[in-house]
């Protein structure tokens, strides 16, 4: 059956005039197809202060503040993907029950946060009052919580504008500020906070939670895929369950392999590495040269190559401690101008010229 160019357009883009009849669907469907559609990072987010992972410090602490409904003004820091955001949602949710969204204002990176509206938006619901009980008569915390996800891109006039916010609502507010990077938040503010550093999380329990999602998914997954989950996450679980799920879409039921997630995770292979070592060697620029557009054009990340060249190079006996020190001198100043948007083929060929140059003329 042939079909023309006008008939297939329009069914491709859903306009092709024929329509499909549908079962009426029953009650339970839609909440079935809801489920099967949520990201597996919000599907298996805690839902209580227990399910936290491996934060023991942290959990203890604010259990006790949930048992007595105490709760001070709180700073979490720590690498991205080891639950700080998803241990004060869990935490308020506990708290507050159904009134959850009326006493928890929530604001991150994507939202606008310079002094204005720490002046404003902030100020204004830290001036609400709030009640000490629920609708349904249960006891409820007399405060509200405002969450300020990635507090450290925050401008520090917007900071210092919060810093009084804080100290003014006291009584009615609690603070919650989430960030990489403590030292980006100014004195004063770190000075009002209980800190707590959220750790990597270990290899086992990356491994036990990601074995858990397998089984609730019903996902064939074999143990080196699972390593090589641990090795390209770096402890980072939000990133180890979207590498997984990824993979489950991509292999369907077939079994999961090693290979899939390092293609999933934009690792580069060892072979690539070695060679592009190797070529160094040879003291030739054309050769080199070749290597580098070779690795560009397979769509390998600049960041990558230098990342997992790092590695490498701390294992390399047959380099001095003197000629790795000049190789990881340069290998920083690339990373610094890749971070600010210089060209990847330029940085990797300066890289690896200076490499050359170390392992061919050296001091050794």
């Amino acid at each position: 059956m042939t079909m023309n160019i006008s008939t297939m357009q329009a069914f491709l883009t859903g306009k092709s005039g024929l329509t499909k009849t549908k079962d009426k669907p029953t009650a339970k469907e839609p909440t079935r197809e809801k489920s099967k559609h949520v990201p597996w990072v919000e599907k298996y987010r805690p839902k209580c202060v227990d399910d936290v992972a491996y934060q023991d410090e942290v959990v203890a602490v604010l259990k006790k503040s949930l048992q007595n409904a105490d709760l001070p003004n709180l700073l979490f820091y720590g690498p991205p993907g080891t639950g700080k955001t998803s241990t004060i949602l869990a935490a308020s949710r506990e708290l507050f029950g159904d009134m959850y969204k009326d006493r928890v204002l929530e604001l991150n990176a994507s939202d606008e946060r310079g002094i204005d509206v720490v002046r404003e938006k902030v100020k204004k619901f830290a001036q609400l009052t709030a009640s000490g009980t629920r609708p349904d008569g249960k006891p409820c915390p007399p405060f509200k919580i405002v969450i300020l996800d990635e507090a450290d891109s925050m401008t520090k006039p917007a900071q210092a504008a919060l810093r009084r916010t804080m100290e003014k609502q006291s009584r009615t507010t609690r603070f919650c500020l989430i960030c990489n990077y403590v030292s980006r938040i100014i004195e004063p503010i770190t000075s009002r906070c209980a800190k707590f550093r959220f750790k990597p999380l270990a290899e086992d329990i990356l491994s036990k939670r990601l074995r858990e999602i397998c089984v609730k998914e019903n996902i064939k997954c074999d143990d080196e895929a699972i390593h090589g989950l641990m090795y390209t996450s770096e402890g980072d679980l939000r990133k180890a369950i979207t590498y997984l799920q990824s993979a489950a879409r991509l292999k369907g039921e077939d079994e999961i392999n090693k290979q899939d997630i390092y293609e999933i995770a934009g690792v580069i292979h060892d072979e690539i590495i070695d060679r592009l070592i190797e070529v160094c060697s040879t003291d030739s620029y054309e050769k080199l040269e070749q290597e580098i557009k070779v690795a560009i054009m397979e769509g390998y990340s600049g960041m990558q190559v230098i990342s997992q060249l790092h590695d490498k190079l701390v294992e390399m006996e047959a380099l001095t401690d003197k000629q790795k020190s000049v190789i990881m001198e340069k290998l920083a100043v690339v990373d610094k101008c890749l971070i600010d948007g210089a060209d990847e083929y330029l940085q990797l060929m300066s890289l690896f010229t200076t490499m050359m140059s170390q392992i061919c003329h050296g001091e050794k």
